[in-house]
């Protein structure tokens, strides 16, 4: 009985040597990519994502080459790990880093861009490949597979496309982008978990129908289950004052209550992407300021830091995996059809993008006619805007790895071509769009030529001061107030909207939860 005890003692650490082991071989990986990206930091055409890539395949052909060409991978990929501990962090960031007030004056663009657009190259993508891929011989794919494809092709990379871009020299186009970029990725994920409950055997105009109010669902709710969790963390920050004994523990509840927020929204299959987000938002906006001065410099930097890492650690993982070599020989397709595929794909995604940048580009200038933005989105901010979204990543690889494989295996050959198709076209435009995207601002947006367009929508001290409708004054005056109110809504929506949610979060939001009026200086 103890011999039996000590072998299975033994058995046990032997297992654990070996699962140690590739793990610490992928963190020596991630710190020598951290090292080379800070050595590269000065170079405008090498970003963190292209670094941390190139290395993966480094890797992966050095893994492949002393294995002798049975794999290529340190680490196995399960898409749940993905979603459960890598994406949160990123998303949160996001949301907390984010400048609000460019954010919220080009909310509109961003909505049409993020939502409308997903739909539009989702259409494209799906319709595209049904009708091209029988061309090279592909075939075994269901319907609901072609529905997945548009999905899964249809998300941006908003982690290498927010580091292409800068915050500061270009805060229009990194506005629309990064924004677009988020809500296209929570679209993407909440489209493809829709579609993943339709019957496509029984397609109608109702099914469709039925989608579309599934999707508002999870869209409205999701974002008021994000907005939710900021508020009560602010409320519980303001209220208990933790910073009296222990900056630790604040800290510790603003992160607990975020990914709180995000476990929340997958448990009751809402997409956690958007509650994360919207979650991030309203931290900062609120908790931020109900916190200690240390524990504002620390969230940011720790939030900046986890995101880092999780970006860093997909990105060198998809380096290795588009070197797998057995979804390779799993894959029946030749060499030529292979590459017609990969071919079709990326010119169905710079079909589907281009089909709803112009055009929603146009109906956001139209709408912003009046509005107090000097000059509407033009022509070249628009191909900037295009090119900066064609890039596909972490989202795509997740998603097809879930549509595809089981437990990151693909069970047949069609399944496997998916995959490959993913990774490859994942490397490609991070590759080459991540090289070329700086260079193509510089070339059409020279000097930083993008300031003029990102004035905020600026209010007259009259305009702050003008109250809501009071109980205190006659019914008359209060009818003309909203009457006026109503006259300047329809002629500048977003500008109207924009001065009245500030009026509203200075008079009732604030005071409850937490931070600086609109005059004082906020993140």
């Amino acid at each position: 009985m103890e011999l039996d005890t000590l072998w299975n003692t033994a058995a046990n650490l032997a297992d654990s040597h070996q699962q140690v082991v590739p793990l610490t071989v992928f963190v020596a990986v991630l710190c020598f990519c951290l090292i080379l990206g800070h050595l590269l930091e000065e170079n405008r055409w090498v970003n963190e994502s292209i670094t941390a890539l190139i290395i993966g395949l480094t890797a992966g052909t050095i893994v492949l080459l002393i294995s002798k060409g049975k794999s290529s991978h340190i680490l196995r990929f399960d898409e749940e790990i993905f979603f459960i501990y890598l994406l949160p962090p990123i998303i949160f960031n996001a949301g907390f880093q984010v400048k609000k007030k460019q954010f919220f004056h080009n909310f509109f663009p961003i909505m049409l861009f993020g939502i409308v657009g997903v739909f539009i190259s989702s259409s494209i993508v799906t319709a595209g490949s049904w009708f091209i891929f029988p061309k090279f011989g592909f075939v075994g794919l269901t319907h609901r597979d072609f529905l997945g494809i548009g999905t899964i092709f249809s998300s941006t990379d908003t982690v290498c496309t927010l580091q292409v871009l800068n915050q500061d020299d270009t805060p229009l186009l990194y506005s629309l982008v990064f924004g677009e970029g988020v809500v296209n990725d929570a679209t993407s994920v909440v489209l493809f978990n829709a579609i993943q409950k339709l019957d496509v055997n029984k397609i109608d105009g109702w099914k469709a129908a039925g989608v579309l109010v599934d999707f508002l669902y999870l869209f409205s709710t999701s974002t008021a289950l994000g907005v939710a969790s900021g508020l009560v963390t602010a409320y519980i920050l303001k209220g208990l004052c933790f910073g009296r004994h222990s900056s630790i523990r604040e800290i510790a509840l603003m992160v607990l209550m975020a990914y709180l927020s995000y476990m929340l929204a997958e448990l009751f299959d809402l997409s956690g992407i958007l509650t994360v987000f919207f979650s991030g938002i309203f931290m900062s906006h609120y908790a931020w300021h109900n916190v200690t001065d240390s524990s504002r410099i620390t969230t940011k930097h720790v939030f900046a830091m986890m995101s880092f890492i999780a970006e860093t650690f997909i990105f060198l993982y998809v380096g290795m995996d588009a070197l797998d070599i057995e979804k390779w020989k799993m894959s029946k397709l030749s060499l030529w059809n292979a590459i017609g595929i990969y071919c079709s794909v990326m010119f169905l995604i710079l079909l589907g993008r281009a089909a709803f940048v112009f055009p929603l580009s146009a109906i956001s200038n139209c709408m912003d006619r009046t509005s107090t933005r000097s000059t509407p989105i033009s022509f070249k901010h628009q191909v900037v805007i295009w090119w900066a979204g064609l890039m596909r990543g972490a989202v795509s690889i997740a998603l097809a790895f879930k549509q595809f494989t089981h437990y990151g295996v693909p069970l047949d050959p069609v399944n496997a071509t998916m995959v490959t198709t993913t990774a490859i076209v994942v490397v490609f435009s991070t590759l080459v769009f991540g090289f070329l995207t700086k260079p193509l601002i510089h070339y059409l947006l020279p000097q930083g030529g993008t300031n003029t367009l990102d004035r905020d929508p600026t209010l007259t001290k009259e305009d702050m001061r003008l109250p809501l409708l009071s109980f205190e004054e006659s019914a008359s005056t209060n009818l003309s107030r909203a009457k006026d109110g109503l006259t300047r809504l329809m002629e500048r929506p977003v500008y109207t909207i924009h001065s009245f949610w500030r009026r509203f979060d200075d008079a009732y939001m604030r005071p409850t939860f937490g931070g600086p009026t609109s005059d004082q200086s906020s993140p």
